[in-house]
């Protein structure tokens, strides 16, 4: 279940407001006292993190799947992707935030409104070093996203509690309001490296808009010589002679990629056509498929004062979900009655002491395909001549 990116903060009666944490986004699968930690895109990261695993193998639930992001604090307890990417370096040590549980002790708990997941998750995570549970905020939002914007964090996000966990939709039950300014973005090719630079210059970076890659600017800053190494030994077997941008800017002593790598920015604004002012480089997510990259363009639009910009989000959100609002706001008997008609894959790790959710560990974020149920195939027309 993904939220949906609103571009202003607003304030919904009964809503609940969680801090928005810079990090890794991991389903963690306990089975005994076995963990594995999965990205979204069913890459296992558990050798990356073993503290985090260890500290979840040591909860007393026999089985446990929970959602949830690792992450590493600054000095002043605000989360930090760059750390994360230099937690090897010798950085502060990871924590697994801890935001929904998903199955614990042979329940599936999604078709459960938020409210009930939330006392589960409360009742089975023990806090420690390495783990925690997501902070709750402000019931108001505003309220919320002033102590964010205060504090210096990502962001915050808004969860209706009554809603159930929807797996692999973009949900406007969860709606996420950034602080900070900062993106993913596909890598579409670099520049030659200039002065004494190594390895490479820039990088040109992008974003995609249905089935085409739109340039969003070039990024110079940010790097280490470690990353330029890193970067270019990444980057050099996807080489292709031409430019995967639909709208590929004139450069000379470019080399274009192939669009696989997503790279963390962030950035002061983006211009009224979408480009990046004052890019830095943040680093790579290997937790996120590039084609799930998509165009946000510009921000604000036309709307300027914060109630224009708050009723102009609100209409976006809903002509971007419509029919999501239903889907999310049914009740849980009528998840339940998809669930009987076969829409999920099994587990990849299935707990051997007590069922699993009937889904692929990715699958708590990534949509997955639905097989029609025989009373629906049955009632279906033949092609029409």
């Amino acid at each position: 279940m993904l939220a949906t990116l609103v571009d202003a903060p607003f304030h919904r009666p009964g809503w609940v407001w969680e801090e928005k944490y810079d990090g890794i986004r991991l389903i963690a699968v306990k089975d005994g006292r076995e963990v594995r930690l999965w990205t979204r895109n069913d890459r296992d990261r558990t050798a990356d993190f073993p503290e985090v695993a260890a500290a979840l193998a040591s909860l007393p639930a026999p089985t446990l799947v929970l959602d949830g992001e690792v992450v590493v604090f600054d000095a002043a307890g605000v989360s930090r992707f760059q750390l994360l990417q230099r937690h090897a370096e010798g950085a502060s040590p990871p924590i697994y935030i801890a935001f929904d549980c998903l199955h614990t002790r042979g329940r599936d708990l999604m078709p459960e409104p938020l409210d009930r997941r939330r006392a589960a998750l409360e009742a089975e995570v023990c806090e420690g070093p390495r783990v925690r549970i997501a902070r709750r905020m402000a019931d108001d939002g505003f309220v919320a996203f002033a102590e964010a914007r205060r504090r210096g964090l990502e962001g915050v996000i808004g969860k209706d509690p009554q809603a159930p966990y929807v797996p692999g939709v973009r949900s406007p039950a969860w709606c996420k309001v950034k602080v900070r300014a900062e993106d993913e973005f596909v890598i579409g090719g670099f520049s030659a490296p200039r002065g004494g630079r190594h390895h490479l210059g820039a990088l040109l970076v992008g974003a995609w808009d249905g089935d085409a890659l739109r340039y969003a600017g070039k990024v110079g800053t940010g790097f280490t010589d470690a990353i330029l190494a890193d970067l270019h030994r990444r980057l050099a077997p996807l080489a292709r002679p031409e430019s995967p941008f639909a709208d590929a800017p004139r450069a000379r002593d470019v080399t274009w990629v192939t669009p696989r790598l997503v790279a963390q920015l962030a950035f002061t604004e983006r211009t009224s056509d979408g480009k990046l002012r004052h890019p830095v480089f943040l680093g790579l997510r290997d937790d996120k498929p590039a084609r799930s990259v998509t165009w946000s363009g510009s921000v604000m639009g036309t709307a300027t004062t914060p109630t224009e910009r708050e009723a102009a989000s609100e209409r976006r959100l809903r002509r971007r979900n419509r029919g999501v609002w239903g889907e999310v706001e049914r009740s849980a008997p009528a998840a339940r009655d998809d669930r009987r008609k076969g829409g999920e894959a099994p587990l990849r790790a299935r707990p051997r002491s007590a069922p699993a959710p009937a889904r692929a560990p990715g699958g708590a974020t990534r949509p997955t395909a639905r097989r029609p149920s025989r009373s629906t195939r049955s009632r279906r027309r033949a092609p029409g001549p």
